[in-house]
């Protein structure tokens, strides 16, 4: 497998190159379904840093690719409780997969039934439920897919109506999970600033006012120096946040926040342009609103890490 930063440049490429391709060709032409799957299960067996890599590139192109919940956290579910006869459909992109959280829905698990509403997941097709202290796979009843703000990440709703359940082990390995799959949209939150960054720079070289470009002024100056200061700190947060919780929860609230601030900034840069629907500093906006609530709100990141700190 190429080194991070070659891995970055190939999927680049390609985003840009087959930015319709769906999941299964992707998966198929680059290999990213089985990053973190090891060898012998059919899989790259990399680490945090390709995984970061190949989201921050997602990110900076605001793909709608499964990455996150498929090839991030799905596969790690599986991998910590052994579970290893699905990992070879997830690491040749035959098959999505989503995980739900403790907490992520009102369920009740009784008799090997599983009852209750998962009011937001990320869509894939094998869904793995952390319930009751186990880690079970469920087909639901019925599946609602939401028309949300930011398209490029669907969100659905799952209902399940004492829907039988297949047990794949203990559940022990939820937070772990969560961590990583923060770590891997930290990463994407850089890709989506960076490229606003980039937009916003681009901008403020070839518009003019009084004859002069308008990334000449002192006030311009100073704000792109800002939002550099924010997307290098985000980047550096984020390429911590797959040690353990406390790195996670640092990088799930600061890269959150710096996304936020970028994308913002970066429609008052372009000005009335920025605003319109036909330009794409809309869409960016967006992607950093919903990840915003993704794996909870900055605030709940800053709670987490104080009681990390605190013991």
């Amino acid at each position: 497998m190429a080194l991070p930063d070659e891995l970055g440049a190939v999927v680049r490429d390609y985003l840009a190159d087959r930015p319709d391709a769906p999941w299964r060709t992707f998966a198929r032409d680059v290999g990213v379904a089985g990053l973190l799957v090891p060898e012998e299960h059919g899989g790259a067996g990399c680490g945090p840093a390709e995984t970061a890599a190949v989201a921050e590139e997602l990110g900076r192109a605001l793909s709608p690719h499964p990455f996150l919940q498929t090839a991030v956290m799905a596969v790690e579910a599986l991998m910590s409780c052994e579970a290893f006869h699905l990992l070879p459909a997830l690491a040749d992109g035959s098959v999505t997969a989503t995980v739900v959280l403790p907490g992520d829905g009102a369920l009740r698990l009784e008799s090997g039934l599983l009852t209750g509403v998962v009011p937001y997941a990320m869509a894939g097709e094998l869904v793995l439920l952390y319930v009751d202290g186990l880690l079970v796979a469920a087909v639901p009843a019925r599946r609602r897919t939401y028309r949300t703000m930011d398209e490029s990440r669907p969100l659905q709703e799952l209902t399940f109506q004492g829907t039988p359940v297949r047990r794949l082990g203990d559940g022990a390995s939820w937070a772990r999970v969560r961590d990583l799959g923060i770590a891997a949209l930290a990463a994407e939150q850089v890709g989506g600033a960076r490229r606003c960054l980039e937009t916003a720079v681009e901008h403020a070289k070839r518009r003019q006012q009084f004859g002069r470009p308008i990334g000449s002024f002192q006030a311009i100056k100073h704000k792109l120096a800002d939002l550099l200061l924010l997307v290098e700190s985000a980047r550096s947060a984020a390429g911590a946040a797959a040690r353990d919780e406390m790195f996670a929860a640092i990088a799930g609230s600061y890269c959150t926040e710096a996304y936020l601030a970028v994308a913002g900034e970066n429609i008052q840069i372009h000005g009335g342009i920025g605003i319109t629907w036909e330009h794409p500093a809309h869409r960016y906006l967006k992607r950093a609103t919903s990840d915003a609530q993704l794996f909870g709100p900055p605030q709940a990141h800053r709670a987490r890490l104080v009681a990390h700190a605190l013991g």
